[in-house]
């Protein structure tokens, strides 16, 4: 798709997808450059760049208000060939035999698998305030920028607001469901309280 026809695409559906029509214009021939190297067939990278396109298109406002949009299209333009390619080359068929081979042990969940229920319980118990920008932006995927934009925050205020939220958070989790991390700051286990 040319950087024209996305032009006249954002014109066709207003003003809000200005900013989709300006970051394709701005990034349009470096994606299809990065596809078509990879591809090395011109006409196939040109419709993997058009769903590219059009996954932006679907994001409407939501990408208007990514931190980094060209980084956004080279991640979608990424997952794309690595789909292409999985679909390339379906699962190879096991050989004969395979019924006899012996059952994986099952895996035991990392301990920060089974740490849901005491996030869920300890959320409730953070202020509304607090509780409300942890499940927008750690646990629904919103910006900071986003949240601060419905918020009418600053970013810096907003980014001050979730480091305190996080930090009582992680507070909550020590002190409730004695949550103990590693040296690497991983979860390495955690004491659910009776009633989870």
């Amino acid at each position: 798709m040319s950087a024209s026809t996305s032009t006249k695409t954002s014109t066709a559906n207003g003003s809000d997808f200005a900013c989709i029509a300006a970051a394709w214009q701005a990034h349009h021939a470096e994606l299809l450059g990065y596809l078509t190297h990879r591809l090395s067939d011109a006409a196939i990278a040109d419709d993997m760049l058009h769903d590219v396109f059009v996954k932006a298109m679907r994001q409407g406002q939501g990408f208007c208000v990514l931190d980094n949009p060209r980084a956004w299209l080279f991640q979608v333009a990424r997952n794309a060939l690595v789909d292409r390619t999985r679909a390339a080359h379906p699962a190879e068929p096991l050989p004969d035999g395979a019924d006899e081979l012996a059952a994986p042990e099952p895996q035991t969940p990392a301990p920060v698998d089974d740490l849901a229920n005491c996030v869920s319980r300890c959320l409730g118990e953070l202020t509304d305030e607090d509780a409300a920008i942890l499940r927008a932006c750690d646990l629904d995927g919103q910006t900071t920028r986003a949240f601060a934009d419905t918020h009418e925050l600053t970013l810096a205020a907003a980014k001050s607001r979730l480091l305190r939220a996080r930090q009582r958070l992680r507070a909550q989790l020590i002190t409730v469901c004695q949550v103990r991390f590693g040296d690497n700051g991983n979860v390495d286990g955690h004491l659910p309280r009776g009633g989870l």
